[in-house]
């Protein structure tokens, strides 16, 4: 799978969301009817702490949403030796409707991100359904200084999916890492980077490609 990396400073968010590009599409079937839950089977890693992950799907069957509460890796002031790597690794079971699969063609990542200059920080991630090879991890960096909200996105295209398979059930493990670096700003000044906001209101989306299984 090759994934075409994008990342957004706070400004460029509202047109990005307006003007990114859909990825190449075949001749795919509209979002299925019914209904599809996603749920959190599986949580492990420093970021996401028993409890704090939480997963919804979106009314329209077009996307999913994981909201971390308690994802933030810092250094500097006050900052513990691995403070400065925090990562998670959710496992997801996806229930959609019969004679139907899915792939997921876009993931967008956003925070809050507090960096001096001369220090940076990273978001990667990667996903892949159980029994399958991991995908290629993608990379974002951002360079202090940066205090600001921040969005990165990795977008699929259409020949490059990697489908569900068709009338089985496959965790989708999703694995995420956070890391922060002083770099050359003072030792002592503390930089942070978390994905998403305590509160909630700001969220992680993967969103759904739909196709029909073929008949059995």
């Amino acid at each position: 799978m090759r994934l075409r990396r994008l990342t957004f400073g706070a400004a460029a968010i509202a047109l990005a969301a307006v003007a990114a590009p859909a990825p190449a599409q075949a001749d795919t079937p509209a979002v299925p009817p019914g209904h599809v839950t996603v749920e959190v089977v599986g949580a492990n890693g420093s970021g996401c702490p028993a409890g704090t992950a939480s997963v919804a799907a979106a009314p329209d069957n077009t996307a999913f949403t994981v909201t971390y509460s308690d994802y933030l890796a810092q250094t500097g002031a006050g900052s513990g030796g691995t403070d400065f790597r925090k990562n998670c690794q959710l496992a997801l079971r996806v229930h959609v409707p019969q004679g139907y699969t899915y792939a997921i063609a876009r993931a967008d990542y956003r925070g809050f991100a507090s960096l001096q200059r001369g220090a940076f920080g990273q978001e990667r991630a990667g996903y892949y359904f159980q029994g399958a090879s991991q995908t290629a991890r993608t990379t974002h960096q951002f360079n202090g200084p940066y205090g600001d909200n921040w969005q990165a996105s990795d977008q699929t295209g259409y020949t490059d999916l990697v489908w569900a398979p068709c009338g089985e059930t496959r965790n989708l493990n999703v694995n995420t890492e956070l890391r922060v670096y002083a770099g050359s700003s003072s030792p002592q000044a503390l930089n942070f980077m978390s994905m998403d906001s305590t509160d909630g209101s700001v969220n992680t989306v993967y969103h759904f490609e739909w196709k029909e299984c073929p008949a059995a």
